[in-house]
């Protein structure tokens, strides 16, 4: 028999399947992916901020690796099988939007976690679980900055001790920069930027000061890049 011959009965077999695969061995494949995909979903529910955290997004994540684990099954089994799926997966397109890019991490280890599955690498899915749970975790472990805070002063007296109310910010602030200073039809506004761990005893003393009509306070609610 030629080289030729056994080309073609090599490319003859993987279009009919070569049944290399066995009910056994599917089923193995099928429930570590599942065990995995289980164990993703504790992470992600474990791991994921209470504002951005969605359950039918963790389902999702959770059943990724016994689908793709399935694909991957059906693609090393039959070259036809494999290319119908290349031509079904090329033309769905997702149009959900990703609230959190956290979320995109934890997709993309589902889907590499049922890819590793459906050819036979358990222990490499098992290794990769451990490192991304260690890698996560030491990660969260890292405190955020305390971001800057805004504090907004407005009063209508002319005579009005301000060295009396930057003794108070300077008090109870800390990294304390005047922004801006303005006066309009006799009102007088000045804007400080701060950080302040007592903010309620730093309101509390402005307050007491009659002088002043307005104070505004605003925080910093996004992330802060140390």
């Amino acid at each position: 028999m030629s080289a030729k011959d056994v080309i073609k009965s090599s490319v003859y077999e993987s279009f009919l399947g070569n049944g290399s695969l066995t009910v056994p061995m599917i089923f193995l494949i099928l429930g570590i992916s599942t065990v995995i995909g289980l164990y993703i979903f504790w992470i992600y529910k474990s791991c994921s901020q209470t504002d951005f955290y969605s359950k039918d997004l963790n389902i999702t994540i959770a059943g990724m690796p016994i689908v793709v684990a399935a694909i991957m099954i059906a693609m090393q089994t039959n070259l036809i099988v494999s290319l119908g799926m290349v031509g079904a997966l090329s033309i769905v397109r997702f149009r959900n939007a990703v609230k959190n890019p956290l979320d995109l991490l934890f997709l993309f280890w589902a889907v590499s976690s049922g890819i590793i599955c459906g050819v036979g690498l358990y222990v490499l899915s098992i290794i990769l679980c451990i490192i991304m749970t260690i890698l996560i975790l030491l990660l969260q472990m890292i405190p955020n900055a305390k971001g800057t805070s805004v504090l907004l002063i407005r009063t209508c007296e002319e005579n009005v001790d301000w060295d009396e109310i930057n003794k108070i910010i300077f008090k109870y602030g800390k990294n304390v920069k005047e922004k801006s200073n303005s006066y309009r039809d006799g009102e007088t506004e000045v804007i400080y930027e701060l950080t302040t761990s007592a903010k309620t005893e730093l309101l509390s003393a402005l307050r007491a000061n009659k002088d002043l009509t307005q104070i505004n306070f605003l925080s910093h609610d996004g992330e802060y890049r140390i």
